[in-house]
């Protein structure tokens, strides 16, 4: 079973990619989410945290609409556009995630993001 999740509670794809494929009833694998506004499909203003911030409950609202939580992340991947904002960036990362549970992790710093963002997030998620 294959099933494409689509939710206006996060923002719309701005490419041919879908906001996050379920594979069964027990994972789920979402598109990188940016710190899109979904209500003005804008970049929030802020820095990182901020940014940071906004993924998250863009990633949030992929995974409800797939019958999942963030409870269930198993993987995250992080793109960031400097890698000096991590320390920042993983303050708030760990509000998201329960201590001593924390999901496996691999983050990058990359060239550009789209629509100049700080940060993308990925996760795949199990149960």
């Amino acid at each position: 079973m294959k099933k494409i999740v689509a939710t206006d509670k996060a923002p719309a794809a701005v490419g041919p990619y879908s906001q996050a494929i379920v594979l069964d009833e027990h994972r789920i694998i979402t598109s990188g989410q940016i710190p899109l506004d979904p209500a003005t499909g804008e970049l929030v203003s802020g820095g990182i945290e901020e940014q940071t911030r906004q993924v998250f409950a863009n990633l949030k609202a992929v995974l409800e609409e797939g019958g999942f939580t963030l409870d269930d992340v198993v993987k995250t991947t992080c793109f960031m556009a400097d890698m000096g904002d991590f320390a920042k960036m993983n303050a708030v990362y760990a509000e998201y995630f329960t201590e001593g549970s924390y999901p496996a992790r691999s983050a990058f710093q990359v060239g550009a993001l789209p629509k100049g963002a700080q940060i993308e997030i990925e996760v795949i998620a199990s149960k």
